[in-house]
């Protein structure tokens, strides 16, 4: 199992290398953008099948919409940074990380629906007035946040590098840790703060939050185009579908960003032992932080 592991974060790595030194993301990007131009010319073509009532045209425009969140996704984005970012940097199973890839995707769907919906109805902005809010707006206010939670993971992680450094023997401080959050007090029979269990769920949620948000404030600018365009055309019913079907196009690849951040954290981190481990794991979550910090802070500052 051990060796599997191993095996397994070696081939992501290897392919890491091959992405971002030897050119392969360039390679990559030019791929998803000509499958993007490819999907938008046959998403009109779409959608005037839907308009005109033939057989089976949803079903095909869902599944272009599919594509085009999965070609998105394999172009520069955020999503991919933060879900990966926090993938490598925490223990955080993967079934768990792959539903928060997803809910994130859908939230960022849901942003655009709000975002086109909202602005139409209420506010009755123009094409220009919408994309200049997702684009102008929402885009910065997004990588700003993905670049404090970079930071939030780097300052926690220096934190417990310190502290595996300067803590008591770990039989001790988990013995005192446990009694004092575990049991009731003798004096009054109430407990006095959460079991370690409770804070790592109430950890585990402020994280999820976090993330979800950071990443779905930014809509999908395909999902804003999208609902534009069914607006104009009386089928807005369909571009709704069609930005959820995006979104789950997105989590697809998120997804398996998600699969590699925990096999890459797995591997790493398995020929460590006690203290080492440790300390081993908190220098992981500081690099991590960084990563998510520098990249993202970079993408706000060129996106003002």
């Amino acid at each position: 199992m051990r060796k599997s592991a191993f095996l397994l974060a070696a081939a992501v790595l290897v392919v890491a290398v091959w992405l971002w030194v030897f050119g392969g993301a360039e390679a990559v990007l030019a791929w998803a953008a000509e499958g993007q131009r490819n999907v938008q010319n046959a998403m009109a073509r779409g959608l005037r099948a839907l308009r005109n009532g033939e057989p089976g045209a949803l079903a095909a425009l869902l599944a272009l919409c599919f594509s085009y969140g999965f070609f998105h996704a394999a172009g520069p984005g955020h999503g991919k940074l933060v879900i990966g970012g926090y993938g490598l940097g925490k223990p955080v199973p993967l079934l768990r990380l792959a539903g928060l890839s997803v809910a994130a995707s859908l939230a960022q769907a849901a942003m655009a629906v709000l975002l086109v919906v909202g602005g139409l109805l209420l506010l009755d902005w123009s094409r220009e007035q919408l994309t200049s809010a997702a684009d102008d707006v929402l885009a910065p206010l997004s990588y700003g946040l993905i670049a404090l939670v970079g930071l939030w993971l780097l300052i926690r992680g220096l934190r417990r590098l310190f502290l595996s450094q300067h803590s008591l023997p770990h039989d001790h401080s988990h013995e005192s840790l446990d009694s004092h959050h575990t049991e009731n007090c003798p004096t009054c029979g109430h407990r006095h703060g959460p079991t370690a269990e409770e804070a790592a769920e109430m950890s585990s949620i402020r994280d999820a939050l976090a993330i979800v948000g950071a990443v779905a404030i930014r809509p999908c600018t395909g999902a804003v185009f999208l609902l534009l365009l069914t607006w104009r055309m009386d089928i807005l019913w369909a571009g709704v579908a069609g930005a959820f079907a995006m979104g789950l196009g997105t989590a697809l690849l998120t997804v398996v960003v998600a699969v590699a951040a925990v096999t890459i954290r797995k591997g790493t981190l398995m020929q460590w032992q006690g203290p080492g481990a440790v300390r081993a794991a908190a220098t992981l979550e500081i690099l991590a932080g960084t990563m998510v910090a520098v990249l993202a802070g970079q993408i706000f500052l060129r996106s003002l």
